[in-house]
């Protein structure tokens, strides 16, 4: 806690600081912003419960409890690991182990009031990985559509994804249509190839909006941890016309999303090192400058040997792009005990956001105690958080 404090002080962006930290369970309030997290701020109480490493390939953290007010002190129940948890990449060249090769699918969407599916969906020719899976609630539509990029450290995963269905699950008993994506990861192609391919499923949202029951004004990018990162691409690049790559399909449509879901993904590689010491975390998978890190696979080639090129994978980068006027809103989550990507990552982008399109557009809450894909995100609770500041910005009710 005195960590997070000491990092809120130093924190460039007033504006920022005062979103910060937030209690999983508080819904989404647009006087939350300003008031809400910094008068609680100075009463959250941290209180250790344990954190079990699952060398199986997951995580399994006992969620902390958090002082929402002076008054009141609620705490979350710990999740137990019924799959609902994050694998751990195994070394270059060997198969994750068994368990988490089961743990990462297949997965069936089991949402009672999904009306439609279409599986295996092309979007694009130029690989058999570029294709979609396609779920539709009840009722007639149109639909907002949440666009569902899954992580994986840009070299595994897939459209069914535990995750990813548990994205699917809420998204239609909110009233959503969700398009889970698969997209060429590390092993197949090299940035910008993963960025290519997600503009081109968010333009195949939008050329079969009618066949689907689509809301073409009303797109989402959902993502985690990579898939983060690829949201927050779609979400600054909407002015970009430099990165449809070798993907020549619907290009007669717009790739730009109305808002971004972004849990714990990364931005600027070549700054994990010094960010995870400032933290006082030690990375799980060593330095992000070894030959084998997941995102030298990604660039293809040693992130510091063209500092440039590696900078085109940061959503940053593209920030000064945005028009303020029709840039996405977008809500931003990272765990405070991240070995993966360091949370800071998340605090830049916010502020950076914050400077260009202004406080309205950017939510931005760190998970205290909460390590990468920890349960903590995907309780109903913080769900629902997500579909309060979605059907906020989207007037949207649903009812069939």
């Amino acid at each position: 806690m005195k960590k997070v404090l000491q990092l809120l002080q130093k924190s460039k962006d007033s504006r920022t600081r005062t979103m910060l930290t937030e209690s999983p369970q508080n819904d989404y309030d647009g006087t939350h912003q300003k008031n809400g997290l910094s008068q609680s701020l100075s009463k959250i109480t941290l209180v250790k419960k344990g954190i079990a490493l699952l060398l199986t390939g997951f995580l399994c953290v006992s969620l902390t409890s958090c002082a929402q007010n002076a008054n009141r002190i609620s705490q979350l129940e710990p999740v137990t690991p019924n799959g609902s948890g994050i694998f751990s990449l195994a070394p270059k060249g060997q198969q994750p182990p068994k368990a988490v090769q089961e743990q990462m699918g297949p997965h069936t969407a089991c949402a009672l009031n999904l009306q439609e599916k279409y599986l295996g969906v092309p979007y694009e020719s130029i690989s058999k990985t570029q294709n979609l899976d396609i779920y539709i609630p009840q009722g007639k539509g149109p639909f907002p559509v949440i666009v569902d990029i899954h992580g994986g450290a840009f070299m595994v995963g897939s459209s069914n994804d535990i995750y990813e269905i548990q994205v699917v699950d809420e998204g239609i008993a909110h009233g959503y249509a969700v398009v889970s994506i698969n997209y060429r990861m590390s092993g197949e192609a090299r940035f910008p190839r993963a960025v290519n391919d997600v503009k081109a499923a968010v333009r195949f949202v939008r050329a079969n909006a009618q066949k689907y029951h689509f809301n073409p004004d009303k797109i989402v990018a959902w993502g985690g941890s990579a898939g983060g990162n690829l949201v927050a691409m779609l979400g600054t690049t909407g002015n970009v016309n430099t990165l449809n790559g070798d993907d020549t399909e619907n290009l007669n449509y717009s790739s730009n999303v109305q808002a971004v879901v972004d849990w714990f993904g990364p931005c600027n590689f070549l700054k994990y090192d010094e960010q995870f010491k400032l933290e006082g975390i030690h990375p799980l998978f060593g330095s992000v400058f070894k030959s084998n890190s997941p995102e030298t696979l990604y660039i293809g080639q040693d992130l510091r040997k063209d500092p440039q090129f590696t900078e085109k994978a940061n959503p940053e980068t593209y920030i000064n792009t945005m028009n303020p006027k029709n840039a996405p809103y977008f809500f931003i989550q990272h765990g405070t005990a991240d070995q993966n990507i360091p949370y800071q990552q998340s605090i830049d982008l916010a502020n950076d956001l914050i400077t260009k399109i202004g406080t309205k557009k950017v939510r931005l809450g760190l998970l205290l105690g909460a390590h990468h894909g920890d349960p903590m995100f995907s309780t109903p609770q913080n769900f629902q958080k997500v579909f309060n500041f979605l059907d906020r910005i989207f007037d949207y009710s649903y009812s069939y």
